[in-house]
């Protein structure tokens, strides 16, 4: 069993043991907790193409000792063509889900990797981009080993990827699903790391590889354009954060659902539960999982078009307000719909206290399943989180930002300690983050054990419709039966580590400058340490 890792020079958590030692080297050069984290970005998105890639998105909260935590929102736009009637003249009813026509948003990340870099370089950062792109770009060229979850998920989907441009001739070995521990190479994608560490993240954007995908774009029949991707530009804001007894929790604003994952702990913190893993502890975040996912599907989009400020649902009078709505003793029926993703969050703590979580996406696995051929970038699937139903809160419209699945979280404690932690997961996201946060910070759980405890998602899972509570199989079946007897839909799983449940990890930084670290079993991650 995986216990906490414990360093004093720097640790760096992700879901692929690559990517963590690419962020690991960096500190070891020298390098703080945005330049590493840049370097395990790019690395993940060479060995882990089903979650992520740098065709996608991805959001950041960086903090220094003694400063104010910065967000960075990298997070695409639709394209100035897509429109309801874009895709209503072309037959359809709602946006399809792979192919051309779901690659409808720009890609986002590498935009963040830049702002990242601006941060890195106002905390003394050094390092070229060039250096740290070089983990990542060797992976691509050299090739690195299918992980198993690759191999399934590749195996899984194949019906709706097989014949979407650029797919096969990526990810398939001639023809077949390549198995676990077959060699995957992507020299198309190392030649444009190698482009973006010599050229800068603009080039992304406004100059030779921007020009190269959007032709690549044009030939498949994406509406994204040249000037779609000219005009986007990633944006450093402050985060959104709530107040606990003892810490204060940061989490990114809209588009995603940071709100949501604020408000599940501040409403949680707000019962007084004092057991933990006991009825009342799961009861009460999956309770709060419910009150935080309704305000969110009422009012959670881009800030652009939003009713309501994020912030009001974060105040002391709202929380005390909603908190009574909670039943400590019966289930709210739960017929609500969840929303599907697939994603890597990656966390790191350096020497001098500075972090960094992240997460990185493409939405759906493989995202569009489109690989533009001259660049080898694998292109998201966001945009179908859009609406052609003109009165729904997301509906498309050009240079909209697409409702988001993804946030990154960050906490201070009032000790003087700082945690960043996150999962991928989707729907799940909120509900990992709450698990491992109350486990840790509020019953005083060893950090790898939070991470590895049994957990739950509400909601439904890839490929599943059902809205059931769904919880690992290691839970004490009198706990079980408890929820059930308060009126939970609960399904137990027959696996004792799921995927379903997401892969977490997170990091803690101790006031004597000791730093923990925990990375998930569910995973094929690694804490990496110096």
């Amino acid at each position: 069993m995986l216990t906490t890792k414990r360093a004093l020079g720097g640790v760096m958590v992700a879901p692929h043991h690559l990517a963590a030692q690419a962020g690991r080297d960096v500190l070891r050069e020298g390098g703080n907790a945005a330049e590493a984290m840049v370097a395990a970005a790019a690395a993940i998105a060479v060995v882990y193409p089903h979650m992520n890639a740098i065709g996608g998105d991805g959001f950041w909260i960086l903090g220094a000792p003694g400063e104010e935590p910065v967000a960075i929102e990298a997070c695409g736009t639709a394209a100035a063509a897509a429109d309801v009637d874009y895709y209503r003249e072309r037959g359809h009813d709602s946006i399809p889900t792979r192919g051309p026509l779901a690659a409808l948003t720009v890609a986002g990340t590498v935009g963040g990797w830049g702002q990242a870099m601006n941060v890195a370089r106002q905390w003394g950062g050094k390092l070229p981009l060039s250096r740290l792109l070089e983990d990542g770009q060797r992976h691509a060229r050299d090739g690195v080993a299918v992980t198993r979850s690759q191999e399934q998920l590749t195996r899984q989907k194949l019906p709706e990827l097989a014949t979407v441009p650029g797919f096969a001739d990526t990810f398939l070995d001639q023809g077949q699903v390549p198995v676990e521990g077959a060699i995957l190479r992507q020299p198309q994608l190392a030649a444009t790391l190698e482009r973006i560490g010599r050229a800068g993240t603009e080039d992304f954007y406004r100059g030779e590889l921007a020009t190269a995908m959007a032709e690549d774009l044009a030939r498949a029949g994406s509406p994204l354009t040249r000037e779609d991707l000219a005009g986007y530009q990633a944006r450093t804001l402050p985060p959104l954060s709530v107040r606990l007894r003892g810490s204060t929790l940061y989490n990114q604003p809209p588009p995603t659902q940071g709100m949501a994952s604020l408000m599940i702990l501040g409403l949680f913190d707000r019962l007084g539960v004092t057991d933990g893993e006991s009825f009342d502890h799961l009861h009460g975040l999956v309770e709060a999982t419910k009150q935080a996912f309704l305000v969110r599907d009422q009012y959670c989009t881009d800030p652009a078009y939003m009713s309501e400020d994020p912030a009001r649902f974060l105040s002391e009078s709202d929380l005390a307000e909603r908190v009574q709505r909670i039943d400590r003793q019966s289930a709210l029926p739960w017929p609500h719909p969840a929303q599907p993703g697939d994603t890597i969050w990656m966390g790191c703590i350096d020497r001098e206290g500075r972090c960094a979580s992240f997460i990185q996406s493409i939405y759906w696995e493989f995202g569009a399943g489109i690989v533009l051929p001259a660049t080898g970038v694998l292109w998201q699937n966001r945009g179908i989180s859009f609406s052609l139903d003109d009165t729904a809160l997301h509906t498309l419209k050009p240079g909209r930002k697409p409702f988001h699945t993804l946030n990154p979280a960050m906490a201070r404690f009032d000790d003087g300690r700082t945690m960043v932690y996150g999962t991928m997961g989707g729907e799940g996201q909120p509900q990992t983050q709450a698990a491992v946060f109350s486990r840790y910070a509020l019953f005083d759980q060893p950090l790898q054990q939070a991470v590895t405890a049994p957990r739950w998602l509400l909601g439904r899972t890839w490929g599943e419709q059902s809205t059931s509570l769904k919880l690992e199989a290691r839970f004490d079946p009198a706990l079980v039966q408890q929820l059930r007897d308060a009126g939970h839909q609960v399904e137990v799983l027959d696996q004792d580590f799921s995927d379903t449940m997401g892969h977490a990890g997170a990091v803690v930084r101790h006031p004597n400058g000791l730093l923990e670290g925990a990375a998930d079993p569910r995973s094929d991650g690694i804490v990496a340490t110096l």
